[in-house]
Order: C-alpha cells, then structure tokens, then sequence
C-alpha cells in the first residue's frame, strides 16, 4: 500500500475512524500538514512507507499483499452480519450439560454488557483505578463463597471443563507427589472428561472416569484401579444425567482413603441444595453462566472455583482482595499476586492469564438484582418445570431414569432417543439424547409451562394425557439450611433506578478506554468499536446453545469459518482453530499440536521447549502444561534472542528439542533482525516453531509469521483485532498451524472427534467472534495493513518525544521501535529513589492509566500507545510525562525528599486534597492539577496508594463488613 492511499480514507470507510493521527486532508479546518505528516516530521522520515522500510527488517516483509475483500462501510458490514445471522436457527434450548437459558436483566445487559465503561476496562493491575470493577469482582466472589459454603474463590476461570482439569492439578499439588489417581464421576458432563482428560495426560497426571452409582470402592475395583493411591475424586453435584444425589456417603469414603474432593456445582441449584463445603469439599468448581449470561453459541461464560482454607496458595487465576489505602480506608486489590505467570513462569500454579472478568461481572450483577429471595425463586421455578414434565411424562407412559433432579430430566426410550429428539425440533425445541435410549430434558429460567405441555406431547405421540406437576422431588436431606448473599449489596439495589445508580457509581470510579489512552505495551487496549460490538447481543448469535443440530447454526458456521479463512490469509499459515478461549489457552493448544507431531513421527523424547529469557510469563506455563521441559535462552544487550546461547541450547539438547517459543515483535518492542535465521536454526535441529502472536498487530499486512519460518502462532483476538479487554477477560486465542500441524488443532469436545480439545465449547467463547469479523471486514486489507503502519508510528513518536526525559531501552539497527517502547526508569531510580511505581501511581493524578509495570523488565515502563489514539492524546501523555520527569528533578534537586513528594503521595483523592489535615512540602494544587489542562475533566483516583503486602497477609476475598477494616 502507498503513502498516497493510507491518507485517502473518506468519511465512508470504517478506518477513517478507527485511525487516530489524522492524514493530510483528513478535515478542512485542521493544519494543512496533517497530524500524520507531523509525526513524521518529528521522526525525521518524508512519508509512512519510509518509516515502516527503516523499521521493519526486509527479511520478514511479504512480497503479497492481503488478499482480502475491500473495507465496507458500517451499515454494509452489520447488514451482513444480519444475513449471517439469519441463518442460524434459534429453537428453545433444553438441551443442558452446562448450558442453560437465562434472562440477562436488560438494566445489566445495556449498563455492563454493552457499556465500554466496562467492556474497554484493563486487568486491574492497578488497583486504585479499577475500584469499581473490583467490588464487582468481590461481590462475584462472595457469590461464590455463599453459595458454595467454602472460604476462599477467584474472580472466574474460562469454563466448567477448564477448572475442572484447574482442581485436578490443584489436587494434585496439595497431594505434594506420589504416585496415584484422580477419579472423575462419570456423571461430569462428557465435554468436561474430554477437556480433563487431555489436560492431565500432557503432564502424565493419572486419571480415570469411575462409575459411582454403586459407591467408591466399587466404582474404583470396576474401573481396575482400587489398589492404587487415591489422590481425590470430582464429583458432579447435579449429574450429566441430572440425578442429584447425596455425596456425603461419597465423600467420606474419600476422606476415609486421604484423598481430596472436588465438586461440580450448579450456582442456581445451591440455593435450594446442600453447599459443598456442607457436603465435606474441599474444592468447589462450576459455571455461572445461568447467571443472567447468554448462551452465546458455548461462550465467553465465567466458570469459578472456591477452595477451602489451606488451598488459597494453590488456587488458580485472579483473587480479588480487601486491604487498606494509605489514608487507612477500605480498597480492593488483586491479592497473591505473586503466584503471577510472569514471576513464576513454569513453576506458576497455572497459565491462565486473563480469565472472563467481564461475564463474572454479569453474574455478580444478576446476583444484586435478584437477591438470595429473587434466585431462590428462580430456581424453585425451574426445578418445578421439571418435576411438571417429569410427571407428564410418566403419564405419558415414558419411564423417567432418576426419581431425584433439579432441572434435568432423563427420559428411558429404547431405541426411539433420535427420533424424539428430532420430533421435539420439529415442535421447536432442542433436547439431548446421550445414546439411542435416553433423552435429556434440561429446564431453565426461561422454560414455561407451554414448553411442559409441548414435550409431554412429543412423548406422548398423540396419547391422551392428564397431568398437574409441579412441587419438588428434593428429599429433605438434600436442601439447603444455611443462608447466602447476607451481605447489604444483595438486598439494596431492588429498584432499577437503585440498580442503574449503583452500576454507574463502580463504572464513575474506573479508568477505562472511554475515558484516557490506556497506553499499555504488549496488551493492546485500542478502540473497540461500536459497530463491532452490536452484533453479540443479536437473538440468532447469544441465544444458540454450543450443541445445537450443525444445520441449526449455519450462520455461526459461515462466520467461524470466514473468520478461520481470513485469520488463516493475515498469517500466512494453513489452517486456524478458534477453540481456545484466552491467549494462554491457544498457546497450550499450539504446544499440544507440536507434541502431538513429534508423537505421530514417534518422536517422544522431543519435551524441551526453549523460551526467551523476555518472553511472557504464559509461555512458559503453558509448555510446562504440556508436559514439556522448559530451557531458557538469554537475549542480547539489544533486545534480541542471543544466537550463540541458541546455538548452545540446541547443541546441549539436540534431538530433544520440541519447540522454541519466541514473540515476534519482540517482547522488547523490537523487531528483531535476525529472527529467520533462529526459525532455521530450530528448523536444522528437528524442533518447530513457536511464535507468539501477542504482538501481532505490528505484522499485519506488513509480514506473515507462516512465511518468515513459524510452525504454529497463536492470536489474541482480544488485542490485534479489537475483542475489548472486559477488565481481564473475555479473550479468544486461536492457533493458527502449518500443513503439517492441521490435524493436530483441537478436536471436539463431545463428539471426540479430532484431537485434543482445550475448551469446552467445539468453537470457543464463539459468541464475541463478530467483533472481530466485523473489524476485519469494516478495515479491509488497506485498512488493516495501514493500522499496523500507524501503530509503528505513534509508538516511534512517542519514544521520540519522551526518550530525552526517559531513555528507551531497545531499539532496532536503525533506532526505531516496532508498536510499542520501553522507558528505563532504573537509572533514574538509582538517582533519586524515585521508582518505576512511583511513576505509574502519578500518572493517576493527571487522568492515565500506567504503562506496563515493570514487564518485560524490572524498573522499567511498556508504552504502547495503539494506531487509535490520535496526536492530541499522544501529546496529552507526553505533556503528563514531562510534568513528572520535572517532579522527578524536584526530588533529585532536593526540593522533595522522596517519601514527601508527590509521587510517593500518588495518587490523590479529592478527600486527601481537601482534608484540613494537609501537610505535605507541595501544595494541593501540585497534588490535583499539576497541569492547567486537569481543571476540566478532572478524573479523581476514589482511593490512594493501596496496602499490597496487608491484603496479602490478611487474605479476605468476599464482601466484608466496612468496619472489619475501621
């Protein structure tokens, strides 16, 4: 593409508006030269295409452009996505196994869902401005924790068969070796065996699915496993086949044999059933999905796990936590933050990196709306509904499997299951048949008594029948005495207008992308568009349960396979899986691919994987996973990997080399001149290639992985193509192989059929998949080529502007940086005592969120600034950075002492500011408006610097009383 057309964009034409810098002539009222040409004044360079050839090596750029149809504007795209839509076909969905219809309260779904104050929110690694979404994250976790009557859980994990592998390993490492087994319960849904399965064996955990219907000593002699060490047991509370039996007998055989126990919960049935941590847990997993969130085609869904006290250190994912501000108040924090991937690397408890933060929210926030009285209704309703069918079935004269169940019913009809299943499709409603003689009936939310009456018919094939239902068939044994949700948010907010004012108040207390440039490297936060975000609410994509008949969702098909075409052109490899859901869970489908290569070529010895000293910490979590070695190979004074400890590394291990993980652009920021020449060094020793598709918005259009010497990369869809962050989830990571990985992608997770399957869901969290369609289809291959330019761009200006106040750390040969730079406080530090942190909490006060935090080096800042910002905003953060480097020469002149400067006293509440206790060397002003610009549109941090290491030592992770922290 020319200089000429990445400045002709008209008004028609999406990335007019997605790009930032304006081009020359862009408006008739601005300057004549153009933001862009402005940019690249400062840069020294005459036109875009110049600064790109200076900066990206040729020996990684392609000779083809993309071959991809050509930008349409906004109403062309969401008409065709409309098209697309149409073809899905949404019946009632009563087919169960996790997946359930649920009313999303339309106060939450247009105030959380579908507002960018939350969608376009960052991970809360910088806890004083994300209060807002961390009260909603704790009242998720005290969701969790009342419901499940154990004491410790995270802020959400990706799925049900996900955190199910999670509390396997979990087990696992509280048993602290040994050899022997985990037993599944054969009542776990079948796509949770499939996943655990394939989890466990890539690190040789043994398990085995055991028949429990006859007691645990049976189930293990039957499964020929009774002489063997018991390392604990999953069990599905309410069962694959909707029995829902009393586990206490379960349990205590367990106990009796040292194991541990894990539990399956279903949130809205332990409103009416006895908790977990009642029945003797000691892990509690599950999904809240029918916690108001859609079924969205298989995801994103929030799954949980709440441990008792003891695992805490164990325990996976994010952890909300409750510590104090310097001021002495209550504030919220992520806690235990050291079990992160990126301290830990393979020694980390998982790789999820990011989890589904948003849809916790969803959940939370159903649970306030409703209340312990508004769920305990609901799920009597539901489990009513199914009693009602299940007797209008015995009317019927159809034998019904199980006397005791919450919402599923299983019918027994030998030899007749796909017949009725297809006969009650006919009549508009989906159900499940598990073989040729039972059927599956799973009452929800949205079940009524229409829906009874017409699958009693279907049964009854024309039979007369006469039945009343209703009423409960739990035993007295079984139902809940204890109380949940006691704590004040779930009982004040009844009214909409109550509910409405709440959500605003958490959103007014965040920094999201709605209000500031989130300007942080290697994460990506650009502009989520409108456009983009319409479709996921549409009926035909967010009502579709993941296991609906191929031909009910046509629609979905066309979409994930265009997307899976397009995804497949933009990297230059052969084939694409959109299955896993997050970023880390596309990198462990990627290693599992390799490892399941070398295995077909019998090479089972190939388990060392060689990773970068800089690369992201879930690199190498993920090969661990995989039940690969990890060898670590050093980088260069410049940011790139060192060819002789590569050369090294590969001599020492040879023909045991599986793989070699490298992110490209480098995690450094650079791109680094010399990276075909390490894909054919690996290459020569027999392993593959592994590149990190984090930073893969700095290659598109420009170079293609598949064609510089890549194996295998992964995608984060959440990053290059415009899936929000959601305040640390939802994510979606495809793989994308080589010819010869292809039939190594994840298979499917019910069916069997492929290899192994690393989500729950055949395609993913497949409901947030037209974002990124729509971005591909409104950029066009213009658009997206002249995005990845621009964020060359403003993050070349930025580390210009800024690198005679803070030095930039590495650069390429030609002194340039790729989309993002890294800013060396260390020697600044070393001076003044003035740290990286420091930096960061005062970027607060003048309304940004901080760079990356000392990743992918300590003491230093990651900049990203993304093609979406324009110049005014990159010069606002400029402006915000030269203030602070002059208070930082304040500190070094001795006019401040560190711990009396602004900031140490970073960030200021308007409370601190206004107190009559003020006492600091600098005045208020200083403190609130250091520059003339604040006084409009101040942004006021709602809490000052925040206790870390108290909220670690006093680990409280549910919603706590206020004066429990007076």
């Amino acid at each position: 593409m020319t200089q000429q057309s990445s400045d002709a964009f008209d008004r028609a034409h999406f990335p007019f508006r997605h790009l930032g810098p304006r081009p020359v002539g862009a408006d008739s009222g601005e300057a004549p030269s153009g933001e862009v040409a402005t940019m690249l004044a400062e840069l020294g360079y005459g036109s875009l295409d110049a600064l790109i050839d200076a900066a990206v090596p040729d020996s990684i750029r392609t000779d083809r452009p993309l071959d991809l149809p050509a930008a349409r504007t906004e109403s062309e795209v969401l008409a065709d996505l409309r098209a697309i839509a149409a073809k899905n076909v949404v019946k009632t969905q009563m087919i169960g196994l996790g997946y359930y219809g649920t009313i999303t309260p339309p106060v939450v779904r247009r105030n959380v869902l579908e507002s960018p104050a939350w969608y376009t929110a960052y991970t809360p690694y910088q806890p004083e401005i994300s209060q807002g979404r961390l009260e909603a994250l704790l009242n998720f976790q005290t969701v969790v924790l009342d419901l499940t009557g154990l004491e410790v859980a995270n802020a959400s994990l990706l799925d049900e068969a996900t955190a199910v592998a999670e509390a396997v390993a979990l087990m696992w490492r509280a048993a602290k070796g040994g050899a022997g087994v985990v037993a599944l319960d054969a009542e776990l849904f079948p796509q949770t065996i499939a996943v655990t399965r394939a989890r466990t064996e890539s690190v040789g955990l043994p398990v085995v699915v055991v028949d429990l219907s006859e007691g645990l000593t049976a189930g293990l002699a039957a499964a020929g496993v009774a002489d063997q060490q018991l390392i604990g047991v999953v069990l599905q509370q309410s069962g694959a086949s909707g029995v829902v039996r009393d586990l206490r007998p379960l349990v205590a055989e367990v106990k009796e044999q040292g194991g541990l126990v894990t539990v399956a919960a279903d949130l809205l049935a332990l409103t009416l059933l006895v908790s977990p941590g009642e029945l003797g847990a000691d892990v509690a997993v599950g999904s809240a999905q029918r916690f108001g969130v859609p079924l969205f085609y298989g995801g994103p869904h929030a799954a949980f796990m709440a441990v008792r006290k003891g695992l805490e250190r164990s325990l996976p994912g994010r952890l909300v936590g409750v510590s104090v501000d310097a001021d002495g108040d209550q504030a919220y924090r992520l806690a235990l933050q050291t079990r992160e991937q990126h301290i830990r690397r393979e020694k980390a408890t998982s790789n999820i990196c990011t989890a589904q933060a948003l849809l916790a929210i969803v959940a939370s926030m159903y649970a306030v709306y409703h209340g312990p009285a508004g769920l305990k209704e609901i799920a009597e309703r539901v489990h009513s509904r199914a009693v009602a069918l299940a007797d209008g079935l015995r009317s019927a004269g159809v034998e019904v499997r199980h006397d005791v169940f919450f919402d599923t019913v299983s019918a027994v009809v030998p030899g007749r299951a796909a017949a009725l299943v297809a006969a009650a499709a006919d009549a508009g409603i989906n159900v499940y048949n598990p073989d040729a003689d039972h059927v599956q009936i799973a009452c929800d939310e949205t079940t009524t008594p229409e829906h009874v009456l017409t699958l009693v018919e279907v049964f009854a094939d024309g039979r007369d029948v006469t039945f009343v239902g209703g009423g409960s068939v739990l035993p007295q044994e079984l139902l809940r005495s204890t109380g949940y949700l006691t704590h004040p948010v779930f009982h004040r907010h009844r009214s909409e207008t109550a509910m409405l004012r709440y959500l605003r108040s958490l959103s007014d207390k965040d920094l999201a992308l709605d209000r500031t440039m989130i300007p942080l490297g290697s994460c990506t936060m650009k502009l989520n568009a409108t456009a983009e975000m319409e479709a996921i609410s549409w009926p035909e994509f967010a009502d579709m349960h993941p296991f609906v008949p191929a031909e009910q969702a046509l629609g979905y098909a066309e979409l994930i396979e265009g997307l899976q075409e397009q995804l497949t052109e933009i990297t230059g490899y052969a084939g694409v899986s959109v299955q896993p859901n997050a970023g880390s869970q596309g990198e462990f489908a990627g290693l599992l691919a390799i490892r399941d290569y070398h295995r077909s070529r019998g090479e089972h010895g190939r388990d060392v994987c060689l990773i970068p000293a800089s690369a992201h910490g879930t690199n190498a979590a993920s090969a661990a996973l995989a039940g690969m070695r990890v060898v670590v190979v050093a980088t260069s004074g410049a940011g790139e990997v060192d060819l002789g400890d590569l050369r090294a590394k590969l001599e020492q291990h040879g023909s045991q080399v599986a793989a070699i993980m490298i992110t490209y652009p480098s995690t450094h920021g650079v791109y680094e001149e010399h990276v075909r020449e390490v894909c054919d060094l690996v290459h020569e020793a027999g392993g593959q290639v592994y590149i990190d598709g984090a930073n893969l918005n700095a290659l598109v259009g420009l170079a293609r992985p598949g064609e510089f010497g890549g194996d295998v990369s992964h995608l984060n869809l959440h990053k290059t193509f415009c899936i929000p962050h959601g305040g640390g989830g939802p994510g979606v990571g495809p793989v994308a192989v080589a010819e010869h990985l292809v039939p190594f992608l994840p298979g499917n997770p019910l069916t069997g059929e492929g290899a192994s399957p690393v989500s729950a869901a055949p395609f993913g969290s497949a409901g947030i998949l037209p974002i990124s369609y729509a971005y591909v289809a409104l950029m066009g291959p213009d658009g997206l080529e002249a995005a990845t330019k621009t964020a060359v761009l403003a993050a070349n200006y930025l580390a210009s502007r800024l690198t005679d106040h803070f030095p930039v750390l590495y650069t390429g040969e030609a002194g340039l940086v790729a989309h993002e730079c890294i800013l060396d406080l260390r020697g600044i530090t070393a001076q003044t005592g003035v740290t990286a942190e420091d930096v960061a909490k005062r970027l607060m006060d003048y309304g940004f969120h901080a760079p990356t935090l000392s990743f992918p080096v300590a003491g230093t800042l990651m900049v990203e600034p993304t093609e979406s910002e324009d110049l005014a905003e990159l010069d606002r953060f400029v402006a915000a950075m030269v203030a602070i480097k002059a208070e930082i020469d304040e500190v070094a002149n001795g006019t401040w002492a560190i711990e009396d400067s602004p900031l140490r006293g970073a960030p200021h509440t308007a409370a601190s500011v206004v107190s009559d206790a003020w006492s600091k060397p600098y005045s208020r002003e200083v403190a609130a408006y250091p520059l003339a610009t604040l006084r409009t549109g101040k942004y006021w941090p709602p809490v000052r610097r925040i206790d870390g290491a108290r909220g670690d030592r006093n680990l409280v992770c549910s919603c706590p009383p206020i004066e429990s922290y007076s």
